[in-house]
This record gives structure tokens, sequence and C-alpha cells, in this order.
């Protein structure tokens, strides 16, 4: 597939937002990636079928269906075989999407190592050691165990690039305690990077890691206590695997009286933005 396309995934749109909001943000999604003269191509499965670009009616489907199935890679033959709605995660979307030929991705933040779990690691991370394609999210949310998430992106030699910080951002703040050794000002540099990984065979994604604007910012101090009750409380409930995040998600939104949902809004449109840049300047090179 040739052109500036900019793949876009679909658990925000059927599991991460509550309707209106999800229909809504997958539209503004796709709006900020034609801003900038790119394509956008949202992925799903509906009734068995993969969608790689969704029409708006495929959209508003999987924004209010019941019993979608919610997918990484290993699921996704699953959801294919069984004829079911599912929406896919960053591991799928990238494994879909590479399969398409796009080779850039927005998401939100990508799935991690999981806190006070025994064992629970996102497919994203597995996904992104083997599929040649930039993707663009906010860091890691703060729900997760960032310091095993970075070592984990480490060991399977996973590029990761700050967007104009120094900072690996969190999701919802824009700065942790954790640096970025590579940092880059410009999306052309992405690119440049991303061309050279190529004409090396060096297999892997690069992480781009693009902080929310500081203007929907949600303070680390203040996060932090809205994440330890929502952990607590899914730990009572025992809460695990992929419901884990949506339910952590979702009381950090009521518990900050929907602070971190207008922030995950922001970062996820702001995302697709930087996303349509870089396929643009992909088109130039």
């Amino acid at each position: 597939m040739r052109g500036a396309f900019v793949a876009l995934e679909s658990t925000v749109i059927a599991h991460g937002l509550p309707w209106p909001v999800n229909f809504e943000t997958a539209l503004a999604m796709e709006k900020e990636v034609k801003k900038q003269g790119s394509i956008p191509k949202t992925i799903g499965i509906i009734g068995g079928n993969i969608k790689v670009g969704m029409t708006k009616d495929e959209l508003r489907y999987l924004s209010t269906a019941k019993s979608v199935m919610k997918v990484g890679t290993a699921e996704i033959a699953v959801a294919t075989a069984l004829k079911k709605d599912a929406a896919t995660t960053v591991s799928a979307t990238l494994k879909l999407a590479d399969k398409e030929g796009i080779e850039v991705f927005a998401t939100g933040g990508i799935g991690g190592v999981h806190r006070d779990v025994e064992w629970d690691v996102s497919q994203d991370i597995i996904e992104l050691s083997k599929t040649n394609m930039i993707v663009v999210s906010a860091g890691v949310k703060s729900i997760l165990n960032v310091e095993k998430t970075l070592e984990f992106l480490e060991t399977f030699q996973v590029t990761v690039i700050g967007y104009q910080t120094d900072s690996f951002p969190l999701f919802h703040c824009r700065h942790s305690k954790f640096p970025v050794s590579i940092s880059v000002k410009t999306p052309e540099e992405i690119v440049e990077i991303f061309k050279e990984k190529q004409r090396l065979e060096i297999e892997g994604a690069i992480l781009v890691a693009n902080p929310i604007p500081v203007e929907y910012e949600v303070p680390y101090n203040e996060l932090m206590k809205y994440i330890e009750t929502a952990i607590s409380e899914a730990n009572s409930k025992r809460i695990s695997g992929k419901g884990l995040t949506p339910f952590l998600l979702g009381r950090l939104s009521e518990l900050s009286n929907g602070k971190t949902l207008e922030a995950n809004i922001a970062l996820l449109k702001n995302n697709a933005s930087l996303a349509g840049k870089i396929a643009m300047a992909m088109m130039r090179t």
C-alpha cells in the first residue's frame, strides 16, 4: 500500500472510552491525520471481516456494539474464524497494518508490565519487537510498572525516541523521572532513523514518545492518588487480564471528575496529528 497512511487502533473505540465520546474521538483522530495531508486507516474486525480503514457507519457500529472482543495478535484468528466483532489493541493493529504495508501508527499509550501482579506483560511489547513501524504514543499509562516496562522495551530491542522531550511521558503526564536516551525535534528525523533501520535490516518498531499537550496534563502527584485508589479497588475485585486497563481508566475518570478522560482525548488527537506529519515526511523521502 503506497501513500501517506496512518493506522489507528479500535480498542479505544470499543473499550477505552464511553459512548458517545468514543465515536466522536475516533472521528476526531481521523480528522487530525487528514489535516496533515495523510490518510487515516482505523483498523477493526466486524463479523469476522478485517477492516483496514473503517467507514463512519462501521466506526459507529463498533462504538455501540455489544460483546466486542478485545484482541491482541494472538486472538485475531479467533475473531475472524468465529465471525466475531473485535477491537484491535496495539499488537493486533501493528500486525494487521504491517500486512497492508502501512508504516505509521498512532495510538494513546502502549501496553506494558502491570503493577502489583506476579506476571502480566502485554503482547504489545512482543509485537513492537518484531514489526517494522513507527508507533506514536504518549508513552505508557501511569497505571503500569513504568520501570519494568521500559526495561522490557530495551530487552526486546524496541527503539524508543522522545519527540521534543528528554523525559519519557506517562500518558496523562508530560514528564517522569525516566529519561529517554534519544530525542528528536522533527518528524523528518524520525523518518531518517526508520529508513536507516530498514536499510540495515534491523527489525522492530520505533516507539515515538510524544508528550500530552501541556494544557491538558494532569499533575503527577494528583494522578498517583487516583491510581493507587483504582489499583486497590481492582485488586479487591480480582480484576485482571484484558479487563484491567479499561477498569482502571474508567475509575481514574470518575475519581478525577473527568480530567483524565479529557486528557485521554487530547493526547489521542495529538498523537494522530504527529503521526500524520510523520507519514507525510515519509512520502517526501
